[in-house]
């Protein structure tokens, strides 16, 4: 049997993933005042059966002004220990590693969901809570025009915010989560405090590049100290974006992030105005040049995202070294059995070892069904005397 680097298992401090597919955290907008629904559970156990190594649960909010949406999901109280604690269970108990990005959207929060354009919420008596949504960040600096005016935040938010991160982290090991990931890019908070169009303060927290990503290294470390020692702990970066921020000021940060106990960078781009896309047309595999250099560079085990839609596609960015992980993200969506059906196509698992036994049972009895058939099509039984 052909080896396959996709599907070779990997060990990240003391947890193993079963194999290199990680299902991206995608927001799905469905949480009732921060908890998670019904709909969570089919969205993450439906790719955890599927055979994705780790699943990683949507951005989770760690305080309750940094709420993106009104959909979003929460993590700033331990009423929600128990919700998300269902929500493990079926991850685990379909075969995959149950993951969580921490995160906080700063300037972008109080927005409308993306299919009902992301425009600003308007102060309405039905939001619930919406005194005490209120966007801070960095500066004030809207995230484009039309957007409400962030107020700057103090050095007691900054200290709130960096206790809460914490605190969700604790409360992430409670429901037993086994991986998180702190979100620093696509524009939200620790992203926005990183850039220098985002951020003109002119504290201890902004001006040279030491100042303007000490936040991310204080969350990490606040983080890393309550966080498990068995435990790997990943990072999101825009490894680039498209108001100035550069491949080379990621990898000075990557190492920053590597000495406070950061196992992976989940290597993105752009998204601090506008589209995750850095000033380019996606296409097949777009960022994974990102992974590759930063992985090169620094040694930091990377995560490679966007547009990773074919099995082989995803072998050889494992296979050339290119990345330790690839992330899927909207193919998973089209097709929660992608691993699976990657592992097929690679000869990887071919009795669809990585899927649950009450699948896997079945799909054996009709790939031995259909053995010899010419693929993809169907003849009709003949209708002659």
């Amino acid at each position: 049997m052909p080896a396959s680097k996709l599907f070779e298992p990997l060990t990240i401090r003391e947890v193993t993933l079963s194999n290199r597919v990680v299902a991206s955290p995608m927001w799905q907008y469905a949480g009732e005042r921060g908890y998670p629904t019904d709909w969570h559970l089919m969205h993450l156990g439906r790719m955890a059966s599927g055979g994705t190594g780790l699943v990683m649960q949507e951005g989770t909010t760690i305080e309750k002004r940094g709420r993106g949406t009104v959909g979003d999901l929460g993590i700033w109280d331990d009423s929600y220990i128990e919700p998300l604690r269902r929500l493990v269970g079926i991850i685990k108990a379909n075969g995959a590693v149950p993951g969580i990005q921490l995160m906080h959207p700063g300037r972008k929060a109080r927005q409308h969901r993306p299919w009902e354009g992301r425009r600003p919420l308007d102060h309405s008596s039905d939001l619930w809570d919406w005194h005490e949504w209120e966007v801070i960040g960095p500066s004030p600096i809207p995230v484009a025009e039309g957007f409400p005016i962030p107020r700057e935040m103090t050095a007691a938010d900054i200290r709130a915010v960096i206790g809460a991160w914490a605190a969700a982290a604790e409360r992430a090991d409670a429901a037993g989560y086994e991986v998180i990931e702190i979100h620093g890019a696509h524009g939200y908070l620790l992203h926005a405090f990183m850039s220098e169009a985002a951020n003109q303060r002119r504290d201890a927290y902004g001006g040279s590049f030491a100042n303007r990503i000490r936040l991310t290294l204080e969350v990490t470390e606040a983080v890393r100290a309550v966080w498990p020692e068995r435990k790997p702990l990943f990072m999101r970066l825009s490894c680039v974006d498209e108001v100035g921020w550069t491949m080379a000021e990621t990898i000075k940060l990557t190492r920053e992030l590597m000495a406070r106990g950061i196992d992976v960078i989940d290597c993105s781009s752009g998204g601090l105005g506008g589209s995750p896309v850095a000033g380019a047309r996606a296409y097949y595999g777009y960022q994974v040049p990102y992974s590759a250099r930063l992985r090169r560079e620094t040694g930091v085990l990377t995560a490679a995202v966007g547009l990773i839609v074919h099995a082989d596609q995803a072998e050889g960015i494992i296979a050339n070294g290119e990345a330790d992980l690839v992330a899927v993200g909207r193919e998973l969506l089209y097709n929660p059995n992608w691993a699976a059906d990657a592992a097929q196509k690679l000869d990887a698992l071919p009795n669809f070892d990585n899927m649950p036994e009450r699948m896997g049972f079945w799909l054996r009895k009709r790939a031995r069904a259909v053995e010899g058939f010419v693929p993809s099509t169907y003849e009709p039984a003949s209708t002659e005397a």
